[in-house]
């Protein structure tokens, strides 16, 4: 239970908070601060002051759902710091965008300490992937003087292309507002935009760094900022950076699970999150070239750093091993070809696909063929990723030694490659093992799907693997070892139910639950149903449709949003629209998402009408307040596109056992990605407009009543 200590504690920090702010307290708000106190203040504690972890309940876990406007930064972040520093715990803030992470780090924690009379001191935390990695960008630009790209561009990643005059340049402007301090090494701090394979050649992972052993760690952007975490007592993370520490085994990059409390913002983007790190893939063509190019550079690897000791042993057995697998990939190639039909998403044909296409394995049942081959794979895989380990261990080793054999540079210019040869090997053993065994019975079965991608210009098949649930692994790496936890989103439940999260994202069923009510008031918006919209289950009818209704739906100056569930509709609808209303439209994919909202706030600003018309990512995280955003049109329901292996693996495990995957899954996906495309109605207080859907299926099918009853309490209007 709450200590009266703790509670006044708290409540004083918010009176203060809201003095300083010149602010009302907003009664959401209040019920929020309220659930998460008495959840962490009353979490029980054995002796020490440790809660017991091997417990399974779910007390010390709090999931709130706070809509827009409710203040929930503001509500975790009051609650829970004076409880994690009553306790001698730490406070994780993760987030699932860049955006909110920044917010919160210059904006709200900073007003919070100078408002609130509460003393914190706080960090942010991000991957080494945002960081620059100085000893790349060092021999990078050593080789290229020494003239063109050598054995490193060549050999980190088989599939990027050479560096250009252009990228040469980039890299000496890193290089030297790094030495005249005009940069930090953040990726996020760099004054443009940096395309993903630019950064990628001067970034690296955990495999690919040496550490404490690099000669630049002192000056090293990643380590400096990881310094700070230590004695921090708030930490703001993101989903990525902390499902990548749960698979490290916690405690590697954030404190340990035990000694922390987490606030997971944005939380229904968790589970997805998590299936994405928890899923293993390989490329078949891309992986045989990597084998072979590795094979023929070994030579000049031992050559280069061999220390007449383990790196010289486990490199004389690498070429046989590296062979054996390169074999068993080449074997695959046509035994895929062989036993797998490709479904083509992209109007190609089963003879034909064009890329993109997959083959699913029903049940995740893979042939006993394919898995007599996966299992020889794994082996392969097991021996090489055992020798690399052996050979990164020794280069480790040597790096330390003052009196090493192997000079320093060389070992420096080889460990990094070393690490990626390993991190390869091991990807592909996690694979293989994967596929060479069947599931358990009784567990949930994993989905397993090849894919025909593009490699080089032409095609490759990547065979992937991932749970269709994330639930079993986060209550066992998350929630049954955390001191605590906090989940908030202004879209957490659909249907009006917590079930879709508790399956998805495995939180307890005695964890507690709560819903705040949003400050705004709804009546203020409209939710018309025109008699323009009609049943969108006839794609070519309800497309006419909408091209119909537009123009007269969209009288109004101001701002406006479209959404659509598909491109083609989007695309479609855009081009047979008259040329003086292509005018004013603005579509998702012609810029910049972020060029695209510049151009029509100053529409807006100048008096003039503009209307976006944007996709899925449009219809959450976008704010449009006051008459930046007047209507919000949706052309259909949600419905996912079912051509998802995940989703549709799920499915038929639902169906095996029974029940109906469309009820318990697509329904509740579609009401929750409607709420939140609703939300980008309504931004402030203040706001007023209509959100009008052209589906007719929310009145005509049973569905549709419950999907609306789970929407705002708008007015309502139905033609």
């Amino acid at each position: 239970m709450l200590s009266q200590k703790h509670k006044e504690s708290i409540q004083a920090a918010y009176s203060r908070f809201l003095s300083g702010r010149e602010l009302k307290a907003r009664y959401g708000q209040k019920l929020m601060v309220a659930a998460i106190a008495r959840t962490l203040g009353g979490i029980a504690r054995a002796a020490g002051g440790e809660r017991d972890c091997d417990k399974t309940d779910g007390e010390h876990i709090c999931v709130v759902e706070a809509g827009t406007g409710t203040g929930k930064t503001v509500a975790y972040l009051l609650a829970a710091i004076p409880l994690v520093q009553a306790q001698d715990k730490k406070l994780v803030v993760s987030t699932a965008t860049v955006a909110l992470q920044e917010q919160i780090i210059h904006k709200d924690l900073p007003e919070l300490m100078r408002h609130s009379g509460l003393q914190f001191d706080f960090a942010l935390a991000k991957g080494r992937g945002r960081y620059l990695c100085l000893s790349k960008l060092d021999q990078l630009l050593s080789e290229f003087s020494a003239g063109g790209a050598g054995v490193s561009l060549a050999l980190y990643e088989d599939e990027k292309p050479q560096v250009g005059e252009d990228g040469i340049k980039l890299y000496r402007a890193m290089a030297d507002k790094l030495a005249t301090g005009g940069w930090d090494g953040d990726r996020d701090n760099w004054s443009d935009t940096l395309e993903v394979e630019d950064w990628s050649r001067v970034t690296t992972d955990h495999r690919q760094c040496s550490g404490r052993r690099c000669p630049h760690v002192s000056n090293c952007s990643f380590f400096r900022a990881r310094e700070s975490l230590g004695k921090t007592q708030v930490i703001v993370a993101n989903h990525d950076l902390l499902l990548a520490d749960l698979a490290l085994g916690g405690g590697a990059i954030l404190p340990p699970p035990e000694e922390t409390i987490y606030v997971l913002d944005e939380a229904h983007h968790l589970p997805d999150k998590a299936l994405n790190h928890f899923s293993h893939h390989s490329r078949v063509g891309a992986t045989t070239g990597w084998l072979d190019q590795a094979n023929k550079n070994l030579g000049q690897l031992l050559g280069e750093i061999g220390d007449g000791g383990e790196i010289d042993r486990c490199g004389e057995q690498l070429p046989a091993v590296l062979s054996s697998a390169k074999l068993s990939l080449e074997q695959l190639w046509p035994l895929i070809e062989d036993i797998c039909e490709f479904e083509d998403q992209r109007g190609g044909t089963s003879s034909s696909p064009g890329r993109g296409a997959r083959h699913r394995f029903a049940g995740g049942v893979v042939p006993e063929v394919l898995m007599e081959l996966a299992e020889k794979l794994r082996e392969d895989f097991d021996e090489l990723e055992s020798l690399l380990d052996k050979m990164l261990q020794s280069a480790q080793r040597l790096l330390e030694d003052p009196h090493s054999p192997v000079p320093a540079v060389d070992l420096e210019r080889w460990y990094p490659i070393l690490g990626s040869w390993y991190g390869r090997a091991e990807a592909n053993l996690q694979l293989w093992a994967n596929y060479g065994r069947p599931d358990a019975e009784g567990a949930l079965p994993q989905a397993r799907w090849v894919t025909l991608v593009d490699w080089g210009g032409s095609t490759d098949f990547e065979v992937c693997s991932s749970p269709i649930l994330a639930g079993k692994t986060l209550e066992y790496s998350l929630w049954r070892r955390c001191f605590g936890a906090v989940l908030t989103s202004a879209t957490l439940t659909a249907l009006g139910r917590f079930d879709r999260l508790k399956m998805r994202a495995g939180t307890p069923d005695n964890a507690s639950y709560q819903v705040v009510p949003s400050p705004f008031d709804f009546s203020r918006a409209e939710l018309r149903v025109p008699a323009a919209a009609v049943d969108a289950g006839n794609a070519d009818a309800h497309t006419s449709a909408v091209i119909d209704a537009l123009p007269e739906l969209l009288q109004d100056s101001g701002g406006a949003l479209v959404l659509f569930s598909s491109r083609r509709q989007m695309e479609t609808v855009y081009e047979a629209l008259p040329g003086t209303w292509r005018n004013r439209i603005l579509v998702q994919g012609q810029r910049s998402r972020q060029q695209l909202l510049e151009i029509h706030r100053e529409t807006v600003d100048g008096g003039g009408s503009s209307v976006l018309f944007g996709l899925a990512s449009f219809a959450e995280g976008l704010d449009l307040p006051g008459d930046y955003c007047r209507q919000v049109v949706i052309a259909k329901l949600p419905f996912a596109v079912p051509d998802d292996p995940i989703e549709a693996a799920l499915a038929e495990w639902i169906e095996a056992r029974g029940g109906n995957p469309f009820m318990q899954i697509t329904v509740p996906d579609a009401a929750l990605k409607l709420v939140q495309a609703c939300g980008r109605l309504l931004r402030t207080e203040s706001d007023s407009g209509t959100v009008i859907l052209l589906d007719r299926r929310i009145v005509t099918r049973r569905y549709g009543r419950a999907i609306l009853d789970s929407l705002p309490p708008f007015t309502r209007r139905i033609e």
